[in-house]
C-alpha cells in the first residue's frame, strides 16, 4: 500500500490541453473517487498514474518514489477497465493468476492467492469456466480477482460498474466498498456516476474541462459546493439555477420578486441592478398550499410529474420563460400538466453564484 502524490501535472495532445494543474495527495489506504462529466480528464489522469501516458509536465510520486520514468509494469500498481480485458482462451482461474505467472510467482504461492482471492469474491465454484460462460457480474468480480491477486501498492478502477444493470450495479458497489474496507488498499475510482461517487468514496475529485473545480468529503462538497457546475454536478435532480436581478434588497426572478435576507446582504452587499444565479436544491423546495404571502414563492407551471413511490418529482417552469425547475416531494402529489402552483423556498438553503464566473458568492 501507498500514498500517491500528483503535482502540477499537465498532459497534452498535439495541441490539446487534457488535463492541467492536477494537483492533490491521496494517503495510504484511502478510497477516492474521480468524478465529472465524459471528457473532462479523470480517464486521462487514471492512465496516466498507471504509466499508460506519460505526463507532459509534472510530478507523479506512488509512496515515496517519483514515478514519471518509471515503466507501468514497474509502477505496481493494478488497473481494472471498463470491459474488463479478460483473456477470452483462458479460464476464471487462470485468469487471476496470470499477472502472478508473469511476475514468476511460485506456482504453490499462486495457487494459494488464487483460492483465497476467489473464496472473498464467491467465484470458487467459477474457477474452471471461460469468460464468454460468465454474467457480467461474474466478469466484474473477476477483473476485480486479477487485481487483487497481484498485491499491488495501488488500485485503479476505470468505470468497471458502468457495463452492468441497475439493480447488479448496486450489489456489486456495495461489495467494493466492503472489499476496500477489508483489504485497505489505496484505491483510485473513476466514473461519472455521482452515485457511485456519494457512496463509495472518502475523498471525490470534482473535475471539468481537464480542471479541478473541487476535492473533498462527498457530503461536504454536496453541502457547499464550491462553484455552479459543483452544485448541477452533484444531485439527482440536479440543483435549481434561477437568473435573479438584485433590486430594492429582492431578488427578480424575471418578473416575480423573492425578498433578499438580511445576513445575505450584510454579507455580500450587491450592488443595485447585479446579476447572480440564486441555487436551490428540489428538496428545498415545497409547495405552498397555504398561499402564505410570508413565506418566499415562485409561481410556476407543472410541466411532468413523475410519481416515485416514497416521493414525487415535479418537473416544472417559470411562466413565459425557459427555465426549468425540480421539485421533490415525499408521498404522492395530485398535480396535473398546466397546473400553476405557489412554489415555496427555504432561503436557509439558498446558494448565491456569479453569474459570469459561475463561483459560490454565498454562503460565503
Amino acid at each position: 500500500m501507498a500514498k500517491v502524490r500528483l503535482e502540477n501535472i499537465k498532459r497534452k495532445f498535439n495541441n490539446v490541453t487534457a488535463i492541467e494543474n492536477i494537483t492533490f495527495e491521496i494517503p495510504d489506504g484511502q478510497f477516492w473517487v474521480l468524478v465529472g462529466p465524459s471528457g473532462c480528464g479523470k480517464s486521462t489522469i487514471l492512465r496516466t498514474i498507471a504509466g499508460l501516458e506519460t505526463a507532459t509536465s509534472g510530478n507523479l510520486y506512488i509512496g515515496d518514489l517519483l514515478v514519471n520514468n518509471v515503466p507501468a509494469r514497474q509502477r505496481d500498481v493494478a488497473m481494472v477497465f471498463q470491459n474488463y480485458a479478460l483473456y477470452p482462451h483462458m479460464s476464471v482461474a487462470q485468469n487471476i493468476a496470470f499477472g502472478l505467472q508473469m511476475r514468476k510467482v511460485d506456482s504453490k504461492v499462486i495457487q494459494q492467492r488464487v483460492e483465497t482471492v476467489a473464496r472473498s469474491l464467491a467465484l470458487e465454484h467459477l474457477l474452471e469456466r471461460k469468460p464468454k460462460q460468465l454474467s457480467g457480474g461474474q466478469q466484474q468480480r473477476v477483473a476485480l480477482g486479477r487485481a487483487i491477486a497481484r498485491e499491488a501498492q495501488v488500485f485503479l478502477l476505470d468505470e468497471p460498474l458502468s457495463n452492468l444493470d441497475a439493480q447488479l450495479r448496486d450489489d456489486t458497489r456495495a461489495e467494493l466498498k466492503q472489499l476496500h474496507h477489508n483489504l485497505g488498499i489505496t484505491t483510485i475510482y473513476v466514473t461519472h456516476d455521482q452515485v457511485e461517487a456519494m457512496t463509495l468514496a472518502d475523498r471525490i475529485v470534482i473535475l471539468n474541462q481537464g480542471r479541478i473545480q473541487q476535492i473533498g468529503e462527498p457530503q461536504s462538497v454536496y453541502a457547499k459546493p464550491a462553484n455552479r457546475m459543483v452544485a448541477t454536478f452533484l444531485g439527482n435532480p440536479p440543483m435549481n439555477i434561477l437568473p435573479a436581478k438584485y433590486k430594492n434588497g429582492n431578488f427578480l426572478v424575471e418578473s416575480q420578486v423573492i425578498s433578499c435576507p438580511m445576513r445575505i446582504r450584510d454579507v455580500l452587499r450587491l450592488s443595485e441592478g447585479q446579476v447572480v444565479d440564486l441555487g436551490i436544491r428540489p428538496e428545498d423546495l415545497f409547495i405552498n398550499e397555504s398561499q402564505n404571502e410570508e413565506i418566499a414563492a415562485l409561481t410556476v407551471e407543472v410541466k411532468l410529474v413523475e410519481p416515485l413511490g416514497r416521493e414525487t418529482l415535479i418537473r416544472a417552469g417559470l411562466p413565459s420563460s425557459s427555465v426549468q425547475v425540480n421539485i421533490q416531494q415525499a408521498g404522492v402529489m395530485r398535480l396535473h400538466l398546466g397546473d400553476r402552483i405557489s412554489l415555496g423556498l427555504d432561503l436557509e438553503q439558498l446558494f448565491i453564484f456569479n453569474s459570469t464566473t459561475g463561483d459560490r458568492l454565498y454562503p460565503c
